[in-house]
């Protein structure tokens, strides 16, 4: 059972709805501790003075800020709790936006909003099902851990949704920050034939089609090593492909697609049942369907 990591309320209007905080995410990456090659010696890391090279206790370590002409500013930590927010206890919704109108860019990580007591119920499911119907998101400030963050709270599948966001001062300006963007545009055809492809790639969302395959090849690495079996290193990245070739390419693409929907359709069919058949037999108005044996249906119905 998840533990909260804050709790507080939300406050929209004049209604106030008690809340816990959950992480909605976990790690499942492979991690590793350092050590020096040809040794069982593990590496650690030291808070070293680095003109004595002397280790300093943590009680005695103030933060520095560096100024342009590279003079230091000195901070005591007790100096940065005083101008620290408050432990505020409360999600303070400003306003309501539209979902498609917020970039993905300022989504930082994803927390789940549950009622504080059974009596929080009622109100915590009005905000839920007007966000959900309405498809907006409360723009709104809090405070978790001696930090202000703005968030967006959501209508996520029968829970409230908050993401934290970045604010509009740290998301960087390509423009400015890239070395070269491309200014022309792309021809007809081949934006055409681009169009085609994304159609033909474009399906519904199911988040459990796709795994995290690194590292289960880093889990696979580890147990190769342990047993002693050979470690076979995975083929490289494809060559990118020439702008002469590009339409040949975007063409035989969408055939592939095609080619590779036509053979899941006949996968899929294969699996049906006759009643099954028949209906869509039916749906495609195959001539004679009533009559025809469950392999002639099958035959039938994948040649439509």
């Amino acid at each position: 059972m998840a533990r909260p990591i804050w709790s507080g309320s939300i406050n929209f209007g004049l209604v106030t709805v008690p809340v816990a905080l959950y992480s909605a995410t976990e790690d499942h990456s492979v991690h590793f501790r350092q050590f020096e090659r040809g040794t069982a010696d593990r590496i650690r890391y030291r808070r070293v003075n680095e003109r004595t090279g002397k280790e300093v206790d943590y009680d005695k370590i103030v933060k520095g800020y560096e100024l342009d002409d590279g003079e230091y500013v000195l901070v005591e930590p007790e100096e940065l709790d005083e101008i620290a927010p408050g432990r505020s206890r409360t999600i303070d919704i400003e306003s309501f936006v539209d979902l498609e109108e917020v970039d993905p860019i300022y989504f930082q990580r994803t927390y789940w909003l549950a009622p504080a007591k059974e009596e929080f119920h009622r109100a915590y499911v009005l905000l839920l099902q007007a966000m959900a119907k309405t498809n907006r998101a409360g723009i709104a400030r809090f405070v978790m851990r001696g930090r202000e963050y703005l968030a967006a709270v959501r209508a996520g599948d029968g829970v409230l949704t908050l993401n934290t966001m970045h604010f509009a001062a740290d998301i960087r300006d390509p423009a400015k920050e890239l070395k070269e963007l491309p200014e022309q545009k792309a021809r007809g055809k081949e934006l055409d034939m681009a169009v085609s492809l994304v159609d033909s790639m474009t399906g519904p969302w199911r988040p459990e089609e796709y795994e995290d395959t690194y590292t289960e090849r880093v889990k696979k690495l580890i147990d190769d090593k342990k047993a002693g079996r050979t470690v076979t290193p995975e083929s490289g990245p494809a060559e990118p492909t020439k702008v002469v070739d590009l339409f040949e390419a975007l063409s035989r693409s969408v055939e592939g697609r095609k080619g590779g929907k036509r053979a899941k359709k006949k996968a899929a069919v294969s699996d049906l049942s006759k009643a099954d058949l028949e209906k869509l037999a039916r749906e495609q108005d195959v001539k004679g369907r009533s009559k025809m044996t469950r392999a002639e249906l099958e035959k039938a119905v994948k040649a439509s």
